[in-house]
């Protein structure tokens, strides 16, 4: 009996014979797969490096903490503070106190002033009135106490006439020239200036000459 070929067998060779070619193939894919997944890896790990280096810098360098102020030192501060408050205080009730005088001087001038028309008018009346007059003494003993009792509130007359003028105390309103007298002397007084201590309630009025 003759043995019968199987159909199969020589597909089995050729599969045989191609399968060392399949394994090359195979073994390549393999390191190429290899190859890439490394060079994934590098590019991740310069990527994360890119991005700790950037982190780093954005990040504000942490300051040490200064360490707590010894007892000495807050002592020495708070006693600092007291001073300060002191001098401030001081300097308040000074401020104060010179405030309070202004206001009291201003107060006390402006109340004067309405007094001043009435020496005037004494001052008139005292001028007019003759020497033999019998109302004449009572004149002088009224405008005597007037006067008294401004300068016991710290009123004063301001010098005028023989005096050199002076715009600060004295309102010219008349010029004259005479040899007889000096330059800028006050010849005549019309009406009668007054100050309290270095503010001046109402100005000289007067001649000057010269």
């Amino acid at each position: 009996m003759s043995k019968k070929k199987n159909p199969e067998t020589p597909e089995t060779e050729e599969v045989k014979a191609e399968a060392p070619g399949e394994q090359t193939e195979a073994k390549a894919e393999q390191k190429a797969e290899k190859a890439e997944k490394k060079a994934e890896k590098k590019a991740e790990k310069k990527a994360e490096k890119k991005a700790e280096k950037k982190t780093e810098k954005a990040e504000p360098e942490q300051k040490p903490e200064p360490a707590a102020p010894s007892a000495e030192q807050q002592l020495a501060a708070e006693k600092d503070k007291y001073l300060r408050l002191l001098a401030e205080y001081d300097n308040f009730r000074r401020r104060s106190a010179k405030e309070r005088e202004s206001l009291y001087t201003d107060v006390r001038g402006d109340t004067l002033k309405k007094f001043l028309p009435v020496y005037d008018s004494l001052n008139r009346a005292l001028t007019q009135t003759p020497e033999d007059d019998a109302s004449r003494k009572g004149l002088e003993m009224i405008m005597q106490q007037f006067a008294n009792a401004l300068e016991q509130l710290g009123v004063k007359p301001i010098e005028a006439v023989g005096k050199t003028f002076d715009a600060n105390l004295h309102n010219a309103v008349m010029h004259i020239k005479d040899e007889a007298y000096g330059e800028n002397e006050i010849v005549e007084e019309f009406e009668k200036g007054f100050a309290i201590g270095d503010k001046v309630l109402r100005y000289s009025v007067v001649k000057v000459a010269n």
